[in-house]
């Protein structure tokens, strides 16, 4: 049974994603199962094929689903000429770490998009899936890309101190999330990405953080890390803004979004 308040998260995020704008028309947005039954929704901004991009939903490991990230997943299709395929995976607490790694990485399996992308855990999550296919010797997107990407679990850069009261990620819901995600402290340094010990043969990444988001120094550090390892990244840190801002509407992130889907646009068709 799913305990009383991660429904209530669940719900409210649901409620919250209703009352947004409406999202862009689209030439197909249809419903349809991959593997192991995992629901899946498809967006093509035309008729004629584009590239493919697997869209990783955030929601800090426990909350966020198809519908919830439907705007973000119709603005990029439209924005960006791709078409998107959004995946909802299994969700802590009922399916811990590393449950939504594996789906995400069946989905790439099974779609071989040109690209993979995620917001906040979703961002972790491709990330997580990439390195499990390059483990594997599996074939990996050409891109993959990471908005306000948590890939530190052990919550200990600065940060997540500064930033993490007054602004909209608050540290203590994070250190609770990660906990529903990953239970045991053990496993919590070997399943970050940041802490990978080996970060060669990573797809090109774009990395795009937030000033005033607890997540943004583990970003930040990990485009450091994977241009280190000689990895292409393109990476922004976002002045003024704060984390999820992708999901914002608002006039004060207009400016980040059209830079956003500029860079995406780019990786993706270059």
């Amino acid at each position: 049974m799913v305990p009383s308040d991660v429904s209530n998260l669940r719900e409210r995020a649901r409620q919250r994603a209703a009352a947004r704008p409406p999202a862009p028309a689209l030439a197909h947005v249809g419903d349809l199962r991959g593997p192991c039954g995992l629901p899946l929704r498809h967006y093509r901004p035309h008729e004629r094929r584009r590239p493919l991009m697997v869209f990783v939903h955030g929601g800090a490991f426990v909350m966020g689903d198809l519908d919830t990230h439907d705007r973000t997943c119709r603005r990029i299709a439209a924005a960006c000429d791709v078409e998107v395929l959004a995946v909802d995976y299994r969700r802590a607490p009922e399916h811990p770490y590393p449950a939504a790694i594996e789906d995400v990485a069946a989905i790439l399996r099974w779609s071989a998009p040109a690209a993979v992308a995620g917001d906040s855990a979703g961002g972790y999550l491709a990330s997580m899936a990439c390195l499990r296919l390059r483990a594997a010797g599996d074939p990996l997107p050409a891109v993959q890309i990471l908005i306000c990407p948590n890939t530190d679990l052990t919550l200990s850069w600065p940060s997540v101190v500064d930033k993490g009261t007054g602004y909209a990620l608050d540290a203590d819901f994070l250190s609770w999330a990660i906990a529903q995600w990953a239970p045991d402290l053990a496993t919590r340094a070997l399943a970050s990405p940041l802490l990978a010990p080996d970060l060669h043969g990573m797809p090109d990444t774009l990395i795009v953080t937030a000033e005033h988001d607890a997540l943004r120094d583990e970003g930040d550090a990990y485009a450091h890390r994977l241009t280190q390892a000689g990895v292409r990244v393109t990476h922004r840190r976002e002045p003024g803004l704060v984390h999820g801002f992708i999901q914002d509407v608002s006039s004060e992130t207009a400016a980040a979004h059209d830079r956003l889907f500029r860079d995406v646009a780019s990786l993706i068709h270059r």
